[in-house]
């Protein structure tokens, strides 16, 4: 009888948790190379679930692929490990006629930069011809929180083979996707595409994973299954653990199996003891074959409330457009910092820009200066948000603080390394690179929480990426702003650029796309400076005449400035004919320089304005 024929008269108790179990042996390396290096370990864990009541049980393979083992430095040994894994597993379930499942785990979490669609079906291809060779009884893939990743993943194996494929989510919040995706949904579409048995697995516990059942349907021809971690994770003493008595997982599995579940064993924390709770729980229960599902009234999103000003990147597109940053500042004095960029705002820019702890060192918060400028002075800004100093939860806490406030202007990046900064002992977070946090943001505009939960009420973000053009090979900058573009970037801002020459290359290489690009202009103050970004900063690069004409003015400090912003004018010549935005980087709270350069935009303006007036009334 094959493992489908059985779920069509009985609800099936799976094995629990490997890991949890080796974890707690003390094993701190590679798990799935004990298949070829202690394989009576692996086996005799089988044994356990087996002798616990376990009716299916899964290989030690859930990271024996290619972008896993890589970490190991041991890749090469796909092949040998998942033959192993299934070896292993059949010899251990040939005595009781258990049921096999060659396991592969899911690779995305919340970042998809972790691995392109290609390298990770390559990975599945590579891994399930594997797992087939050895002739498991079905496929199961486990702990996928990313649903694209799962459908292609299906799609692929569908074509493989006709084994029975199970194929898991993996959930943060109750009954949704991280996406967004109702989980319900998500469960159909798999079983559209050929998955035959569609269920959640780690994560949440017994309770949550009840729960985000409660709203799920009974699939037309697939069965449902349900692997719940033993509870929520505790850490005790630097040490992962999972409080559950094995009875409280045992009536959790009846309950599951009241919500149509008919495949129900356990993920990271589960025991033999849990898994032969569940089993006495359940024996004698027969599957559910009907199951009213109550229709839940839907959470209604509304609508983020109207921009009150035109939007930066859509004024862009058309007209002139100037942006202009400055730094918060590093010490509790407040004044010349507000001074500045009211004097800023008061030339006609569109916003006042503000760096988040610009080369990781600590400056006052630029949302509470942005706030402070929005709602005591009428200033607009717009702040920029790295990865670098925030975990998920406070990107996501500090962008709501960002909707609250209306600072709906926002620069996403990923920030300097703190290695550079004040405090180089300090922890890089990076829990997402600036294009999943472009994403994420983007996310929010929907009412959707990063963790897929909504959120009542759309937030109203534009999202600027930024643009290093100083690189030795353009066309791969380029590129990567494409890949921006595609994650929802609405507009680009430069790093500065100090050469004419270079500001003509930019326009080539980006004149095919229809996003705004804000071109960066920052004026040199004095010979160090210009010294120091030459030579100090990577990819900045300024022409054997720039530094001459700044070493030129020595040690006077009016001159340097005068000579700096002559230089920037002139860039501001060539670019100002290219790009309809300009950004101006302020050096050191400089402030009266960048007000020059400001004048010196509208000038120009005004005299091609002119030109074009005159030229047309000649006609």
């Amino acid at each position: 009888m094959t493992l489908l024929d059985k779920l069509k008269t009985d609800v099936l108790t799976a094995d629990g948790a490997m890991g949890t179990l080796l974890y707690s042996y003390g094993i701190d390396f590679c798990y799935e190379e004990l298949n070829t290096e202690k394989p009576e370990i692996i086996e005799k864990i089988h044994h356990d679930y087996i002798k616990a009541g376990a009716d299916v049980i899964q290989t030690n393979t859930y990271g024996a692929n290619t972008l896993k083992l890589s970490r190991y430095g041991i890749e090469n040994r796909v092949r040998e490990l998942n033959e192993a894994a299934v070896q292993i597993a059949k010899k251990a379930a040939a005595p009781g006629g258990q049921f096999v499942l060659g396991t592969i785990g899911g690779v995305r979490g919340i970042r998809k930069s972790t691995a392109t669609n290609e390298e990770i079906l390559a990975s599945v291809k590579e891994q399930a011809e594997s797992l087939l060779s050895g002739d498991p009884d079905g496929l199961l893939l486990e702990t996928y929180y990313d649903f694209e990743e799962l459908s292609a993943s299906v799609k692929l194996l569908r074509q493989m083979s006709d084994v029975p494929i199970i194929a898991q989510v993996s959930m943060h919040e109750p009954g949704v996707l991280q996406n967004g995706l109702s989980l319900n949904d998500a469960l159909q579409q798999l079983e559209g595409i050929g998955a035959n048995v569609v269920g959640v697995n780690c994560r949440l516990g017994p309770y949550h994973t009840i729960q985000a059942f409660e709203d799920v349907k009974l699939p037309n021809k697939a069965f449902l299954s349900a692997y719940p971690n033993a509870s929520l994770l505790d850490v005790e003493d630097g040490r992962i653990v999972y409080e559950s008595e094995a009875d409280y997982f045992g009536r959790a599995a009846v309950l599951l199996r009241n919500e149509g579940v008919r495949l129900i064993g356990g993920c990271c924390g589960t025991t033999p003891k849990h898994i032969e709770a569940a089993k006495k729980r359940l024996a004698g229960l027969p599957p559910l074959t009907e199951k009213k599902v109550k229709t839940k009234k839907p959470i209604v999103i509304q609508e983020a409330a109207p921009a009150t000003d035109q939007s930066i990147c859509e004024k862009a597109k058309t007209e002139r457009t100037v942006i202009v940053e400055l730094d918060t500042p590093k010490t509790l004095m407040t004044e010349r910092f507000i001074e500045g960029a009211n004097a800023l705002y008061n030339t006609g820019i569109d916003a006042v820009t503000m760096a988040d702890n610009s080369l990781a060192s600590p400056r006052i918060s630029n949302m509470a200066m942005g706030a402070t400028l929005k709602m005591n002075h009428d200033v607009r800004s717009l702040v920029h948000i790295t990865c670098r100093d925030r975990n998920l939860i406070g990107l996501q806490s500090h962008l709501m603080g960002l909707d609250a406030l209306g600072l709906h202007d926002v620069l996403a990046i990923t920030g300097d390394p703190t290695k550079v900064g004040d405090f180089p002992g300090a922890t890089s977070v990076y829990d997402v690179s600036s294009l999943e946090l472009i994403q994420l943001i983007k996310q929010l505009n929907e009412g959707i929480s990063f963790s897929g939960k909504p959120l009542k009420k759309k937030a109203n973000f534009s999202v600027a990426a930024a643009f290093n053009p100083n690189v030795r090979v353009l066309d791969r900058a380029v590129q990567r702003l494409e890949k921006k573009i595609e994650h929802g970037a609405d507009y680009f801002i430069t790093q500065p650029v100090f050469t004419k020459e270079k500001i003509i290359d930019v326009y080539e290489a980006t004149k095919h796309l229809s996003t705004p690009i804000f071109l960066g202009i920052m004026p040199l103050t004095n010979m160090r400076n210009a010294e120091f970004l030459h030579h100090e900063v990577p990819g900045i690069k300024l022409s054997d005449e720039t530094l001459e004409r700044m070493r030129a003015c020595g040690e006077d400090k009016e001159a340097s400035a005068k000579e700096g912003v002559k230089i920037a004018k002139e860039l501001i010549d060539t670019a100002a004919g290219l790009f309809k935005g300009l950004y101006i980087i302020t050096p050191f709270l400089r402030y009266d320089m960048s007000i020059e350069l400001i004048h010196y935009i509208k000038e120009l303006d005004a005299q091609k304005e002119s030109g074009a007036l005159h030229d047309h009334s000649s006609n």
